[in-house]
């Protein structure tokens, strides 16, 4: 059974390789973008419970 925790790795590195996708796609277009602010918002379950990024 997989953890929770591993499970969230795995989305976070999924949107990782989305926007990395994206980058490639695009750079032709612009060489100098940059991808920013890719971050946990919310977080609910585990043992710390229900999280909220400040």
């Amino acid at each position: 059974m997989c953890s929770k925790l591993l499970i969230l790795m795995e989305a976070l590195t999924a949107v990782q390789v989305a926007l990395l996708t994206i980058y490639d796609m695009c750079k032709a277009a612009d060489r100098g973008m940059t991808i920013t602010d890719v971050k946990l918002l919310e977080k609910q379950g585990g043992k710390s419970g229900h999280w909220v990024a400040p």
